[in-house]
């Protein structure tokens, strides 16, 4: 079935189904999504999920049974159901750069005297979010930690996201942003078990027992049924407000700057800032994006990063390059390694209902909430009609290295760069790949064409399907991992 007819199936259903409008504006108002004021098949297609789960016909017989007096736990399991949790470690680069070199350096100053931070994680779902601040509060503190009062509170109205968050185990998903060393330093491989076909990433304890988690509504904030105590010096709300009506989003932003501590910080999501917000809360331009702090909060310029940069993140002198072409040439120096063929069509591919863009964030979606096999799934499905797009073969290849089909992998990230030969982020995810399987000669040509990419963009440029990496950081995870190959052949 293709995607327009699905879509036209799941709008018909919404309504033939007389139960639909009342079941709607009750799950509307109880959760406070409006996002669904006008995605009747969206919202659909996940009660229906439910529904079949619960062996229930129609939307009216639902409704009656999350009303019954025992179905608190169904509530639970609707409200993780509709709500979209994409996560991933320090996502959004941006912000995190704007935590690492001021945001947390002035916070640090401004509490030294008593030393205690208080950080609040709302709508943190599977706590990749949380994790990553005490990542970053650790490496920042350094061995001064130990005198430190430091909580992080995650929170989000996912039962189900909480109960994962406090496992602190992730999928190869969650961590396609951090490189090599990275993984080692922060995470320790686990076995396989249902759910992680091929192993995961447990959190190391020294991060993971600076966060706790709860289970909280935002609307809690604004009917005064929350139960998050007390005031923070770092608020996080990102990608949560989109859920809610203006109204609501308003009143949200209004209590949390009113938990913030003097000269505290309020981050919220990339496409969420609004004038509206100056009324109570002072923004703060920083490099690529918007914080808000107490509307009293003095204007000073930003601390230095407390910090020193690690001895492996100083650039390694190269040589003067000539022009780079940056594909692997075609010559006989470099063939394609074990004959694999690159799936492109002869023919153009057909128009289709829907654009590379849509199908892309269907895939994220799926592959974000912990659905990888069913993301691989829905992206064959589709991906020949999309066979000339170099993102959605990029992704293809992300998700064979997920699922652990390498072979796969290789040929997708190969014909991603066949498509466009700058595509850095597939040169890089490309030469680790090689890399795992000891084919060090073609690894290290792969991550010499990323590094020198990146190298050829400012520093602060944001890679294209990097998930918010900038320039230079892909240059210095490629340069530690040209490092390894050179000491692995020593």
């Amino acid at each position: 079935m293709t995607d327009s007819a699905e879509r036209a199936r799941r709008a018909a259903g919404a309504m033939a189904d007389p139960g639909f409008p009342a079941l709607k504006e009750r799950v509307i108002a109880r959760t406070g999504h409006n996002y669904y004021e006008d995605k009747d098949d969206l919202l659909y297609d996940r009660l229906r999920k439910r529904m079949r789960m619960r062996g229930v016909g129609d939307c009216t017989a639902y409704h009656a049974l999350l009303e019954g007096a025992a179905e608190r736990d169904e509530w639970a399991a609707l409200e993780a159901e509709i709500t979209i949790g994409e996560t991933f470690f320090f996502r959004y680069a941006e912000q995190f750069a704007a935590l690492r070199r001021t945001i947390l350096p002035e916070l640090i100053e401004a509490r030294s005297e008593i030393r205690r931070l208080r950080i609040w994680s709302a709508g943190c779902s599977t706590g990749a979010e949380p994790y990553s601040l005490a990542i970053l509060v650790h490496e920042l503190l350094g061995e001064a930690l130990a005198d430190w009062s430091v909580t992080i509170l995650g929170t989000d109205l996912s039962a189900a996201a909480l109960a994962t968050a406090r496992e602190a185990e992730f999928g190869p998903w969650a961590l396609r942003t951090l490189d090599a060393e990275e993984r080692a330093r922060w995470f320790r491989r686990t076995p396989v078990r249902p759910g992680l076909p091929h192993g995961g990433y447990a959190l190391r304890p020294a991060f993971r027992r600076m966060v706790r988690f709860e289970r909280q509504n935002l609307l809690g904030l604004i009917d005064g049924s929350d139960r998050i105590p007390g005031s923070f010096d770092l608020i996080l709300c990102r990608n949560v407000l989109i859920y809610f009506s203006q109204d609501h989003v308003n009143r949200i932003v209004r209590a949390l700057g009113e938990r913030l501590e003097g000269r505290g910080w309020l981050l919220i999501g990339h496409a969420e800032p609004n004038p509206t917000f100056s009324q109570w809360l002072q923004p703060v331009a920083l490099p690529g994006t918007v914080a808000y702090r107490p509307i009293d909060t003095p204007t000073t310029q930003p601390p230095p990063v407390l910090v020193p940069a690690r001895p492996d993140a100083v650039p390694i002198p190269l040589a003067p390059l000539p022009e780079f072409v940056a594909a692997e040439p075609a010559a006989p120096a470099t063939p394609e390694p074990i004959g694999i063929p690159i799936p492109l069509p002869a023919e153009p591919a057909a128009e289709h209902p829907l654009s590379p863009g849509d199908l892309l964030a269907e895939i994220r979606v799926l592959a974000d909430s912990g659905e990888t096999a069913r993301a691989w799934r829905r992206l064959h499905e589709e991906i020949e009609s999309y066979a000339t797009d170099p993102a959605l073969r990029y992704y293809e290849g992300l998700l064979a290295l997920d699922l652990g089909r390498e072979r796969e992998a290789e040929r997708a990230l190969r014909g991603a760069l066949f498509l466009d030969r700058g595509f850095v982020m597939a040169h890089f995810q490309l030469g680790l790949l090689l890399a795992r399987a000891g084919r060090r000669g073609e690894a290290a040509r792969a991550l010499d064409n990323a590094l020198r990419l990146a190298q050829g963009l400012s520093p602060e440029t944001i890679l294209p399907e990097g998930d918010g990496v900038s320039a230079a950081r892909l240059a210095e995870s490629a340069r530690r991992a040209l490092a390894g190959i050179t000491v692995s052949e020593a």
